[in-house]
């Protein structure tokens, strides 16, 4: 089982369940982001294997800034405290797995759920 993370906390049910698998394209970390044909997809999933490998991140970000404006998911390795950062690079929600979530509980996710206002170019701006 896996849990997604969304600004409001954990959420209830796994809206993306209900997508046709033609849909969903999930890319591993190691690929080329300026060469994936994300037409058609409504959801694309990047996986990331370990919290350490930020691969995940340039590869959501390249899709946004290549247009892609669909459900756009980190799956796997992703810890509570790189929540901002995913939000940042354009992925809309985070999954992952049930003993992660023991391990940090919703609370944790949920304070870092105010990515637009601690980051640290905001509070550069307002000093």
């Amino acid at each position: 089982m896996s849990v997604i993370v969304t600004d409001q906390g954990f959420a209830a049910s796994d809206t993306a369940a209900s997508l046709p698998e033609a849909e969903v394209l999930t890319l591993p970390s190691d690929t080329n982001p300026h060469e994936v044909d994300f037409s058609g997809a409504s959801m694309v999933r990047v996986e990331f294997p370990s919290f350490a490998d930020g691969r995940g991140f340039t590869i959501g970000l390249v899709l946004r800034q290549r247009g892609f404006t669909g459900r756009l998911r980190a799956s796997g390795h992703v810890i509570s405290d790189q929540y901002a950062m995913a939000r940042r690079q354009g992925f809309d929600e985070v999954e992952i797995s049930d003993e992660l979530a023991a391990r940090q509980p919703e609370e944790q996710w949920k304070f870092r759920a105010n990515w637009k206002a601690n980051d640290y170019q905001s509070r550069l701006r307002s000093a």
